[in-house]
């Protein structure tokens, strides 16, 4: 049996669209909103799934044992969602299936509730070739020849040139957005490429909880407002507050969360001025959605999406 490569997934960086006159030489990918897998078949009919980080998540999604090309061993990218009714990728439910590696039962169980299904958009091992130096538009058309459908597993549309049109479809659409991606681009393990251009329809920043303020009223046990870091050269920087966006049960989880985490030291390198905080151990990545930033690098008009349990803080470094 073929030994396969341990592949670090390749990146996108954010960015704009590609200026109309490189349009052809990109092919544009619905941004998917789920948790980055690299897939391993080592052609026994068996499926390994690593996380972004490198975890073995194979157990949390027992409905997507049935992923095969047979006796050909191949390494593939992708991404897992949870779609809704419409079929569209939801974070939310699929938190639901995260973090459950652990406890095999449990995953079956919230599977049959919640199924998951797989995006392969690339091919890094096939056979006997490693593919990682082949440019983009020969593993797309190797990709699309393995045929890979399935009721699990799919690959998703690529489409060359025509960007603008397709941002004004997942903008329609209420999708995230698009990956871009070179079509002479080799791909580059665990490398943030500007190869790969992810462009969002709204300013998405994943942050480092580092603190909260407590609520009023009937929230006063319960985060009225996030303290937000990133990382940068100095330390962990605030970056702003976020208090909107969250239903009373993403209080509720993050009360949980943050009381666990509980610390009398604030870690960030200077201090914020806000009275009443209740500081963390900076361990929890979220995400939040924005409008700018300020020249000091605050949060514009901050508000919460989700919580990022698929990252830690060393991947925002």
């Amino acid at each position: 049996m073929t030994s396969l490569p341990r592949i670090a997934p390749m990146l996108a960086t954010p960015g704009l669209l590609p200026p109309a006159s490189s349009d052809t030489a990109y092919a544009y990918e619905v941004k998917q909103d789920g948790q980055r897998c690299i897939a391993y078949l080592p052609g026994d009919g068996t499926l390994l799934l690593r996380s972004r980080s490198g975890v073995d998540i194979t157990p949390a999604y027992p409905d997507l044992s049935g992923t095969a090309l047979g006796s050909r061993p191949a390494v593939l990218d992708g991404e897992i969602i949870a779609p809704d009714r419409e079929g569209r990728a939801d974070f939310q439910r699929l938190q639901s299936r995260m973090g459950l590696a652990g406890s095999p039962a449990r995953a079956a169980r919230v599977a049959n509730r919640i199924p998951a299904h797989l995006m392969l958009f690339d091919v890094l091992f096939l056979n006997t070739e490693n593919l990682i130096r082949t440019v983009y538009s020969e593993r797309r058309a190797t990709l699309e020849n393995l045929d890979l459908a399935g009721s699990n597993w799919s690959t998703p549309a690529a489409i060359v040139g025509h960007g603008t049109q397709a941002l004004e479809m997942t903008r329609s659409a209420g999708l995230e957005g698009l990956v871009a991606k070179r079509l002479t681009s080799p791909y580059q393990p665990g490398t943030r490429s500007r190869a790969w251009i992810k462009i969002r329809n709204v300013e998405t920043a994943d942050i480092i909880i580092g603190g909260w303020l407590p609520g009023h009223g009937r929230l006063t046990n319960l985060p009225g407002a996030l303290l937000m870091g990133q990382p940068r050269s100095g330390g962990l920087q605030f970056v702003g507050s976020v208090g909107t966006g969250w239903t009373d049960a993403d209080r509720t989880r993050l009360a949980a969360v943050l009381t666990d985490l509980a610390t009398e030291t604030c870690p960030f390198a200077e201090r914020p001025a806000v009275t009443g905080a209740r500081w963390v151990e900076p361990h929890t990545v979220a995400e939040v959605r924005y409008t700018t930033r300020t020249q000091a690098g605050r949060l514009r008009q901050p508000a919460w999406h989700r919580l990022r349990p698929d990252l830690s803080p060393n991947d925002l470094c």
